[in-house]
């Protein structure tokens, strides 16, 4: 089994900044892409960014510029938010593309979530 762990979310003013983690565990052969996503209240959930093996980024335009995607080389991806706006208040999700053995097929996995707020 697979496991994806969030952490680092909670309320911030505006303007302020956050710094998001995900640590995937568990049957792990190679992670193909990780990748953050939100959901607001009464909203879909949404892209937020992505980050591929190669070390591709991939931003939603409403972040770009403000957010930084990053990961490591333990299976840990981060999310560096800056300029945090009211409108980013949202749940967000890690998301991971993992392979558990050579077998090239490869599955979503989703973390449980992590309250950001942002609030004077």
């Amino acid at each position: 089994q697979v496991h994806l762990v969030e952490s680092g979310g909670g309320l911030v003013q505006p303007g302020g900044s956050l710094r998001l983690s995900c640590a995937a565990s568990g049957r792990i052969f190679s992670i193909n892409a990780m990748g953050w996503y939100r959901q607001a209240p009464g909203k879909q959930r949404e892209l937020v960014a992505t980050i591929t093996s190669a070390g591709s980024t991939n931003y939603a335009d409403s972040v770009k510029g403000r957010f930084t995607i990053s990961r490591d080389a333990k299976n840990t991806v981060y999310l560096q938010t800056d300029s945090l706006k009211p409108v980013d208040t949202a749940v967000y999700y890690c998301r991971a593309v993992i392979q558990s053995s050579p077998d090239p097929r490869a599955y979503d996995y989703w973390g449980q979530g992590t309250q950001v707020t942002v609030s004077s």
